[in-house]
């Protein structure tokens, strides 16, 4: 019977896999951006809403982003 193992700890594309995400998520706002003239009063304000949380997760992924990049210059330790 196989165990479940963990995987392995792989950091080594962390950065670019944020960079993905930032601008997979910047693409997602412009996108939403196009639809709110098409859009009711009530659509325009959820799309509002959940464009300011992109721009926050867009932040948080920046800050990743820094501290990973640290990270690899110091090795992983």
């Amino acid at each position: 019977m196989e165990q479940n193992k963990p995987n392995p700890d792989n950091r080594l594309d962390n950065v670019e896999k944020l960079q993905d995400m930032v601008e997979n998520t910047m693409e997602n706002i412009q996108k939403s951006e196009q639809t709110l003239s098409f859009a009711s009063d009530e659509e325009k304000a959820q799309i509002e809403q959940k464009n300011k949380r992109r721009e926050q997760s867009i932040q948080g992924f920046k800050e990743e982003i820094k501290d990973e990049a640290a990270d690899r210059e110091n090795g992983y330790q």
